[in-house]
């Protein structure tokens, strides 16, 4: 029997269904059940009416669902169907995942120097910024990029690959080489990241401070406000923000912006005409300024 074990995390919308074997060695997103043609499982997902997305990886399934109801209802419903299909199938996918076409596409970021590769697969569940080969022996996909020398720094997160380059050469002239190098990458179905692979301070900022853990209640506010509100806008643009540290008594804000926010000649504006504005409307009283410590 396989065996299934739930792990909640750090986003209340999505929860972790993990297995005692592995079951794909590649990782996939689903947004819908037309996404689905290769699983027959993930199509029995989207038949219930809260799955908004499913992810597998690895040995797990993840799932993110709507916001009409919670995980507590469901989670025990949810492992016994799972637990049901593992038993008797011995994939979760009914044909051939290698046969998966790869798409890769470009797209412009407000930072001149950074551009947006996305792709229909799922790359990584964390959020990985390198700015040098060295960094990168762990994350295969990101060391290869390097090897191109007008790669100045590498951010990967879910389906996209943001890349910065060196000023000496003009999109126009690297583009093409950069996506057809994802695509076949990608569909030769090699290791993105390796599952050893722990994010260090000197493998993306150079900002030494670290995320600091806490239970006070504007800390949880402040995360909550940036995970559901900036985040997502701060992704379409190819880029990352993460809570490093709340004072109370000055107010003050800390953030780390990552990908192409990093350096961007806009992210001041969008600091604060964005993200500050929105803390303080959300969380009136509570935030004095934001800063970015990068």
């Amino acid at each position: 029997m396989n065996k299934i074990t739930i792990e909640h995390t750090s986003n209340p919308a999505i929860i972790k269904f993990v297995a005692s074997k592995i079951l794909t060695e590649s990782s996939y997103e689903y947004n819908s059940i037309d996404d689905a043609k290769n699983s027959t499982l993930v199509q029995q997902l989207f038949h219930l009416p809260f799955v908004k997305k499913v992810f597998i990886s690895a040995n797990f399934i993840a799932l993110e669902k709507f916001d009409i109801l919670e995980w507590s209802e469901v989670e025990k419903e949810l492992l016994e169907i799972l637990e049901a299909y593992l038993d008797q199938n011995n994939s979760v996918f009914t044909e051939d995942t290698k046969e998966q076409i790869v798409e890769v596409y470009a797209e412009s970021t407000p930072n001149p120097n950074v551009q947006k590769f996305v792709t229909n697969k799922l790359l990584s569940n964390q959020n990985i910024e390198l700015n040098k080969k060295e960094d990168a022996y762990e994350v295969p996909l990101a060391y290869e990029l390097f090897e191109f020398p007008f790669v100045k720094e590498v951010f990967i997160s879910d389906n996209y690959v943001s890349i910065q380059k060196t000023n000496d050469l003009e999109w126009f002239e690297i583009n093409n080489a950069l996506r057809d190098f994802l695509k076949e990458y990608l569909q030769s179905d090699r290791r993105i990241v390796s599952e050893t692979y722990r994010p260090t301070p000197q493998a993306g900022s150079e900002n030494k401070e670290v995320f600091k853990t806490t239970d006070d209640e504007i800390s949880k506010q402040i995360i909550a406000v940036l995970e559901e509100y900036i985040k997502p806008a701060v992704a379409g643009d190819g880029g990352n923000i993460q809570f490093l540290s709340y004072e109370e008594e000055t107010k003050e804000v800390n953030v780390l912006l990552q990908g192409a926010c990093n350096g961007c000649p806009s992210s001041t504006i969008t600091l604060k005409n964005g993200i500050e504005a929105t803390l303080k409307q959300l969380l009136p009283g509570k935030i004095g300024t934001v800063n970015a410590l990068n």
